[in-house]
């Protein structure tokens, strides 16, 4: 039977491949797929009363959301990112930021259209415009993984439709600067194209870094997509709630594709998400503290084996992308540490690194495993590597 030739050429996702692994190698600790140690605040099930209250709620509700969760992200957008909905924009909510970007690229490409990814990419992006029967053009980040605009300039073709910025990013855990995202947002009003921003990790970002939203910049409602979930700093990944904050003109397309795909994000989750959202940011910031903690293990743990990896600068997110000294195939790399040393990470190929890099993840950590973790993780490298 015919199979689709477009769907032969995506990527197979990596965190299953690297799952089974795991799994069949019992007593592995993994440092790959990117989830907090914490599930969600006491709220959001408190909140799923409200939604058993209601026999209505069991059917199909509004595509772009429930009014209670919209007007609590319309508060949010408003006050922590400078963002207002009266201002052009648009909110629909989707089930994750993932959906929220296959929405945005179907909505605004065609078969054969190019979308400007950042590299390294995060590779569910990259999927999702392969799926599209569209081109994904990468363009290299500085050795800090920084964007750097004057390539993005250079990259746009009469066939681009979007240029997508991730921070704080996955998998490098770079988080831009302003500055850098004002240029990027510039650039596309200039050429007429949409700036794609996924900021799924806003709440994660260390020492001195700061998250910026480029749709609070003014005048940027007509161009802009923002890209939102609660799946990280919520711990609400199994939940499935994101949303997009979208201009006017994209409103009913991005509707008529969700309505087709999904109809709307599953009702009972956006209860919680709603109990969820009255905690507000306070919840992630008391947890934040366990994960700096050990995001120092690691980062110290990494630091005393410079001849055999760099560590790029990494201000947000979970994730470190290391640049292994070695001409070693990643994946066979990953394996080696799983099967011998009882560690998992993810190999750098599946972002579109050329060469050997490993994304390691720390979220879902407690200290002592962490401390563990890593110390499987350099202990590997160092045998694997100088052995």
């Amino acid at each position: 039977m015919y199979e689709s030739l477009r769907m032969q050429s995506v990527q197979s996702p990596i965190i299953p491949v690297v799952g089974e692994l795991i799994r069949s190698n019992p007593g592995t600790i993994s440092l790959g797929q990117g989830v907090a140690y914490y599930g969600p605040p006491p709220e959001a099930t408190e909140s799923l009363d409200a939604f058993l209250a209601d026999r209505l709620n069991h059917r199909y509700t509004l595509v772009q959301g429930i009014p209670e969760l919209l007007a609590a992200i319309e508060e949010k957008l408003e006050r922590e990112n400078g963002i207002s909905a009266g201002d052009g924009n648009r909110i629909i909510v989707t089930a994750g930021a993932n959906m929220g970007f296959v929405n945005a690229i179907l909505a605004v490409t065609d078969p054969g259209d190019e979308i400007i990814l950042n590299l390294p990419y995060y590779f569910n992006h990259e999927m999702a415009v392969v799926i599209a029967d569209c081109k994904a053009v990468c363009v290299p980040t500085d050795d800090d993984y920084q964007l750097q605009p004057d390539a993005i300039r250079d990259a746009i073709t009469d066939r681009t439709r979007a240029v997508v910025t991730i921070s704080p990013n996955n998998p490098t855990g770079a988080v831009y600067s302003e500055s850098c995202l004002r240029e990027v947002n510039e650039i596309c009003r200039r050429k007429g194209l949409y700036h794609i921003s996924d900021e799924a990790y806003e709440y994660f970002t260390y020492d001195d870094a700061e998250h910026f939203s480029p749709g609070s910049i003014e005048g940027s409602s007509k161009y802009t997509i923002s890209l939102f979930s609660l799946s990280k700093a919520y711990g609400f990944a199994s939940w499935r709630i994101g949303w997009m904050v979208l201009p006017e003109q994209l409103y009913m397309p991005v509707k008529k594709i969700q309505d087709t795909i999904l109809i709307c994000a599953p009702v009972v989750s956006q209860w919680a998400a709603v109990g969820a959202m009255n905690a507000g940011r306070g919840y992630c910031r008391e947890k934040l503290e366990a994960t700096i903690e050990v995001r120092q293990i690691v980062l110290n743990e990494l630091q005393t084996i410079p001849d055999l990896v760099t560590v790029p600068r990494a201000d947000g997110a979970f994730y470190f992308l290391l640049r292994v000294n070695s001409s070693l195939d990643p994946m066979q790399l990953v394996e080696q540490l799983i099967e011998e040393h009882k560690v998992a990470v993810i190999p750098g190929m599946t972002f579109g690194m050329q060469g050997c890099y490993l994304r390691v993840s720390y979220g879902a950590l407690q200290r002592d495993t962490a401390a563990e973790g890593v110390g499987r993780l350099v202990r590997g490298l160092r045998e694997i590597l100088t052995g």
